[in-house]
């Protein structure tokens, strides 16, 4: 048998037997075929429990905090979660600013502020919401006026507790409200 150049050369190293077969190659699929969805990666990230950090944190994307941190938390358009290990020496702007365990700084959400049953804030809270669970260690101050200063009908006094732990707009959970 010569050999072209023309020709592939033959895979086969016995002439007498049967060709082989060309190795299958995938069909590109259908010009109508949806391609799957990519999996969603969920914009959230953790400080976890043994990370320390001392300085500035700013980000485009949900924060949870585990560990501790000292300076300033500064995410205006995203969740903070202060998680049960979290430690917080710092200011924290968030969206929503969520506290599970400890902050001493200033808390400063623009649409709410929740202080769990395990959490504890040394500092004051802004924000037009706030729910502090029964049980929750607070002292500070808490301005819910609305940014632009308009009265929106409620009662939206600052509350000032100074030397003890104040319970405002508490949320009882799995307690019936006493009257």
């Amino acid at each position: 048998m010569a050999w072209k150049r023309d020709d592939p050369p033959s895979p086969n190293p016995n002439p007498h037997s049967e060709p082989l077969a060309a190795p299958s190659r995938p069909s590109a699929p259908p010009s109508s075929a949806v391609a799957p969805e990519p999996v969603r990666r969920s914009e959230r990230a953790t400080i976890g429990p043994s990370i320390y950090i001392k300085g500035d944190l700013a980000g485009e994307e949900d924060l949870v905090i585990e560990g501790r941190v000292e300076g300033r938390v500064d995410l205006k358009q995203h969740n903070v979660t202060i998680g049960k290990n979290g430690r917080v020496r710092a200011d924290v702007f968030g969206r929503v600013v969520n506290v599970e365990g400890e902050v001493d700084g200033n808390v400063f959400a623009q649409e709410q502020a929740i202080l769990r049953q395990s959490g504890a804030v040394r500092g004051n809270i802004t924000s037009p919401r706030v729910t502090l669970e029964d049980g929750s260690r607070f002292k500070g101050s808490i301005d819910m006026e609305p940014k632009d200063g308009s009265k929106s009908g409620v009662a939206n006094q600052p509350v000032k507790r100074e030397g003890e732990m104040a319970s405002v707009a508490v949320a009882s959970v799995g307690r019936p409200a006493s009257a």
